[in-house]
């Protein structure tokens, strides 16, 4: 169950060719957190047969994000190997990592602001980034097109592979719950500096975040890591 999130959206004319692209590609869930626009006659103009899918769009604030499984933020703004939240994976890459997923794991996709994009502090409130590669000398699309591209990739995935729909995916609850144990773990071990630690949780939330686990495989690395809290 995949919802687009929109962070600030100022241009109603953006969210509602966005919300065009959500029917294009059979999805259906639209978030707006804190808009800086209302939702008028150019949205719905610009939305055509989709106007549903504005009519159902839910405008929260950030609080709204904490009932998914998964947060997947995306970035034009690309980090070297030390800036850890602006290390991404590309649209392909994710469609495929989604469609290992049950259908009803819950996953939200952050599109940031039209001109800033989104934070470090919601970056890093993600599992992980996605970005689509472009110019080195231009990289940054408009919000919609970069929209249309993700949930391209997205529906030329989901649309036609079913055969891991057996596997169960972990939930939010098990994620945290890995999360926790980690930081025990680490709260065992030694770091020359505060940042070092720091870094190393921001580190192991995303590796786990990209690696999709499966509900056995949770349960084998939080297994793994009572073992670790034990000695």
């Amino acid at each position: 169950m995949i919802s687009i999130v929109l962070v600030e959206p100022e241009n109603q004319g953006n969210i509602g060719a966005i919300a065009r692209l959500i029917a294009n590609f059979e999805f259906e869930k639209l978030i707006l957190i804190n808009p800086k626009c209302k939702i008028e006659e150019e949205a719905y103009n610009r939305a055509k047969h989709a106007q549903k899918i504005l009519k159902k769009a839910k405008i929260s604030d950030f609080s709204k994000l904490k009932k998914f499984d998964y947060l997947i933020g995306t970035t034009a703004k690309l980090g070297s190997d030390y800036n850890i939240p602006r290390c991404p994976v590309t649209p392909e890459q994710l469609a495929e990592k989604i469609s290992k997923l049950e259908k009803k794991t819950k996953i939200a996709i952050l599109f940031g602001r039209e001109g800033t994009g989104l934070t470090n502090e919601e970056l890093k409130m993600c599992d992980f980034t996605v970005t689509i590669p472009g110019s080195e000398n231009y990289p940054t699309l408009n919000l919609s097109h970069a929209v249309g591209i993700i949930l391209y990739e997205l529906f030329k995935k989901l649309s036609g592979d079913k055969r891991t729909v057996h596997i169960k995916s972990v939930s939010k609850r098990e994620k945290d719950q890995i999360e926790k144990m980690f930081i025990e773990v680490l709260d065992k071990m030694t770091f020359s500096t505060p940042e070092k630690k720091e870094t190393q949780k921001i580190v192991w939330k995303k590796i786990f975040g990209k690696s999709f686990l499966t509900k056995r495989e949770a349960f084998a690395v939080m297994g793994f890591l009572k073992k670790l809290v034990k000695k």
